[in-house]
């Protein structure tokens, strides 16, 4: 990628933040509109736990090799082609005629989304080669979560109830468009020194491990164990088989050297964490501020702000911290915050005070704000820039591998406590179980924020590199299926 001037960096940040904000915005749009969808649809919790879960399981699953192929065959014709299958999944999206068809147009969705935040996020890496200059424009992409937390239940608030829920898709649709004639018009074409060959099996074996423990989870208390232990069989099965068959290929889709850095696997089960926590936490309070509270979507949305603007003020401060002092302070106050937020609802059962909603709500903006930026950060630094795209991706999966089974595990265990009876009579004691897994969640990510980020990590993620560096220079003994 040729040098750029400050001013055409900052434009190559704003286009790729667009492609974040659509997307984002999305899943923060669609949680609102859920109880709306419920009785239009006759919808399950099942129903609506696979409206989310449909567009975050494609995109966990599909984000790697969107990675590999955008450092392979260009970065901006990959994110181009995102731009469009994203704003054509979401018309069609508002044309669905059943709950079927949506779940079905949200994977459409889902697979041009695949193509726009992990390459946006390999542009972003290789626009700013500086590390505290690119500490700051991470921590402006993580704002725009935040950004998207704040708008998104307001926005879908006020279209679902004047409106109706389809029009929650059509606002994608001038926004995809902009961002398509932009990154035609300023976005410079890169890609890898090398390219590196696809690798079918892999991705296959992901497909299967991530869709199968998802399916198993969310159907687990609507069916026999006899009718889901094959789905768990089967993600076991595929988890086994990625162990025995990537480290022989000499380029996997998941290049199992990366997890010799502590750091980095840290920053992997801290995502997966932190935004289980936010799918199960979003999922949860929807549910509850309308159908128990009997709030209209925008009272709802309005309802959410305490939590939204706090991740957005601090996702900035969270990439300046990172930038000048390092994760570890960012990770001990967000993984802090989410534990406090999780104790408050499964000790206190914050939902039945306003003060106490209002307080747990706060919290749990506030962790979700400072952990996206040291997540990031970890992510792609110290590896190769040729593999930029790649890393980038594994940090992208791991969020909406997280986000997938928050919302898949919150959900069930509020399904199997709830059982046949009506939200308003069994919510908060339903519910319960699931802020304890939230609390666990934060309680994961305060501590591998102290264990992985010490002198200890970097000494792991310094021989990593050199091992990772080292053996790229040199054939592996073992060639599977190239």
């Amino acid at each position: 990628m040729p040098e750029l001037s400050h001013g055409r960096r900052m434009l190559v940040l704003a286009i790729c933040c667009m492609s974040l904000l659509i997307v984002s915005l999305d899943n923060t749009v669609l949680n609102v509109a859920l109880p709306s969808l419920q009785r239009e649809l006759d919808a399950s919790t099942s129903g609506l736990q696979w409206t989310i879960d449909a567009y975050t399981l494609v995109l966990a699953s599909l984000l790697m090799l969107a990675g590999s192929t955008a450092d392979r065959i260009g970065r901006r014709r990959v994110f181009m082609s995102g731009l469009v299958i994203f704003t054509l999944g979401s018309l069609l999206c508002s044309l669905a005629p059943d709950l079927n068809w949506l779940v079905v147009f949200r994977m459409v969705q889902a697979v041009g989304g695949s193509m726009l935040n992990p390459v946006a996020m390999s542009i972003i890496t290789n626009t700013f080669t500086d590390p505290r200059e690119r500490a700051r424009a991470i921590g402006v992409w993580g704002a725009v979560v935040g950004l998207s937390m704040a708008a998104g239940p307001l926005v879908g608030g006020l279209l679902v109830d004047s409106v109706g829920w389809r029009s929650i898709f059509w606002i994608n649709l001038p926004v995809g468009a902009a961002a398509l004639l932009l990154t035609w018009r300023f976005v410079p074409e890169s890609r890898a020194p090398r390219a590196r060959r696809p690798d079918p099996v892999g991705q296959v074996l992901v497909i299967a491990l991530f869709g199968s423990l998802t399916y198993a989870i969310i159907e687990a208390p609507h069916g026999s164990w006899g009718s889901t232990a094959p789905f768990a069989a089967l993600a076991l099965t595929a988890f086994l088989a990625l162990l025995h068959y990537e480290p022989r290929r000499a380029e996997p889709l998941i290049d199992l050297r990366f997890f010799r850095s502590a750091p980095f696997s840290g920053a992997t089960v801290i995502a997966v964490s932190a935004f289980a926590a936010l799918g199960g936490f979003l999922f949860l309070s929807t549910l509850y501020l309308q159908n128990v509270r009997g709030l209209s979507a925008l009272e709802a949305g309005l309802w959410m702000l305490p939590m939204a603007v706090p991740t957005f003020l601090c996702a900035p401060l969270s990439g300046r911290l990172v930038g000048s002092r390092g994760p570890r302070l960012p990770l001990v106050i967000a993984g802090g915050a989410m534990t406090v937020s999780g104790l408050l609802f499964a000790l206190f059962e914050a939902e039945t005070s306003n003060a106490s909603l209002f307080a747990g709500y706060v919290l749990f903006g506030l962790g979700i704000g400072f952990v996206n930026a040291p997540i990031t950060n970890t992510a792609v630094s110290g590896m190769p820039q040729d593999q930029a795209g790649v890393a980038s991706a594994v940090a992208s999966t791991s969020r909406q591998l997280g986000q997938t089974l928050g919302v898949a595990v919150l959900g069930a265990v509020l399904a199997a406590g709830v059982g046949s009876s009506s939200y308003a009579e069994r919510f908060v004691t339903a519910s319960r179980p699931g802020w304890w897994i939230l609390a666990a969640c934060g309680a994961v990510v305060l501590t591998l924020g102290v264990v992985t980020t010490g002198r200890w990590a970097r000494a792991t993620a310094e021989g990593a590199a050199r091992r990772l560096q080292g053996e790229d220079q040199r054939p592996r003994r073992t060639e599977v299926g190239a």
